[in-house]
């Protein structure tokens, strides 16, 4: 059996599930390796508040942490995740393949330089797509970096599309396409008692299309720009309600917006996992109107699950992926704040519309499972380790 380490910065709830089923099936010697185990004030940067997650992360799979010297641990710096220790980890485990998550830590990097020196295949997921403008030198960069890899493991088409832009070729990718915990979402879903106990919870009106916000009041996300898209239509004689859930650095002149407008727009604040599945419930359709710096977008696998449609950008990194246009929600151009107004006032009017569409929605994501994503990380070693015992094979 191939033993198999995935290194990342820290416990993240989004790949956890993804752990627990390559565990579960059994088909590779998996371990979990983290360059941290955040306390809650480190896993609450840029949420605006400290937090622990409320769903067990540590549990299921096997896992180690790496010891960090980094002067200042962090979550979101690229020096706050410093682990030396981990090429004699690597050695010492003799694991076959090693994957890293991305390459925006230096302990993905260390990762990456220690599987070379070891002659181990070193497989990436990251979140990269060339939706956002880059400057050539930085092309240059990321030509040499993604070549340095032994495969890839790619989360949708625009994140495949990068791979392949760089040469990389189709033997080398493997789809693990991003995904959450649909059937802890799903379930939740079936209980029609909990969107009328939700409405009531955040003052939603049975009778009226509501929106979801769901994230970081971050400028990535633009959820001022939302807030005012929302307030033109309003005026213009929308009848609907906006759920803004999340917090950070923009939600005071959210707020302000709102109070000055009047509008009808509940902020709920920070909602941990276990409550998430009210939020969309109470809803009828996402709203993610994100800049490309939003890679994926998880938050519309969690809608989707949920039975909700979504409505994005077209730089959000999952819209080739989920939105099918007017069938699992729709997209808008990005900066285009007119298109957005009229995209709000058209479907607070066509709720049986959202229903549909949010039923195919739901169907569609079922494919971005974490059973699917552990297959293709098995797939991926499988190959890889077909192609290292040949090496050495050849090499007798």
């Amino acid at each position: 059996m191939k033993r198999v380490a995935f290194v990342t910065s820290h416990p993240i709830q989004y790949q956890i599930p993804v752990f627990r089923e390559l565990t579960q099936r059994g088909n590779v010697d998996f371990t979990a390796v983290f360059a941290q185990i955040p306390d809650s004030a480190a896993q609450g940067s840029g949420f605006g508040v400290s937090f622990e997650w409320d769903v067990p992360l540590l549990e299921g799979y096997k896992h180690h942490v790496l010891e960090n010297v980094a002067k200042n641990p962090s979550l979101v710096e690229y020096a706050g995740c410093d682990t030396p220790g981990v090429r004699e980890y690597i050695r010492e485990q003799q694991f076959d393949a090693v994957i890293v998550n991305g390459w925006v830590v230096k302990t993905c990097w260390q990762a990456l330089r220690a599987c070379r020196t070891l002659g181990i295949p070193c497989i990436v997921r990251g979140e990269a797509n060339h939706l956002r403008e880059r400057a050539w030198w930085k092309r240059l960069l990321q030509r040499f970096l993604v070549r340095s890899y032994s495969g890839y493991l790619y989360i949708g088409e625009a994140n495949k599309a990068f791979y392949k832009s760089y040469g990389v070729l189709d033997a080398q990718l493997f789809p693990c396409r991003y995904c959450i915990e649909n059937k802890r979402f799903a379930a939740a879903s079936e209980d029609s008692r909990l969107r009328l106990q939700a409405r009531e919870r955040w003052g939603i009106p049975a009778d009226v299309v509501c929106y979801l916000f769901s994230g970081k009041f971050e400028t990535k996300k633009h959820p001022v720009e939302l807030i005012n898209a929302f307030r033109e239509a309003h005026q213009q004689g929308m009848q609907a309600h906006l759920l803004m859930v999340g917090d950070g650095e923009l939600r005071a002149e959210c707020e302000a917006i709102v109070r000055s407008a009047n509008l009808p727009v509940t902020f709920a604040g920070f909602v941990n996992q276990s409550q998430m599945p009210e939020a969309y419930l109470a809803s009828d359709c996402l709203v993610l109107p994100s800049d490309a710096g939003e890679t994926w977008g998880l938050v519309t696998n969690e809608a989707m699950a949920c039975g909700r449609p979504a409505l994005v950008s077209d730089l959000v990194g999952c819209r080739e992926d989920l939105i099918l246009e007017g069938e699992t929600g729709h997209s808008f151009k990005f900066g285009d704040w007119v298109a957005l107004t009229q995209r709000l006032m058209q479907l607070s009017q066509e709720a049986d519309k959202l229903r549909s569409m949010g039923c195919r929605a739901k169907g569609l994501v079922q494919e971005y499972s974490p059973e699917n994503a552990a297959i293709g990380i098995e797939s991926a070693v499988a190959a890889l380790g077909r192609q290292s015992d040949d090496k050495q094979g050849n090499a007798k």
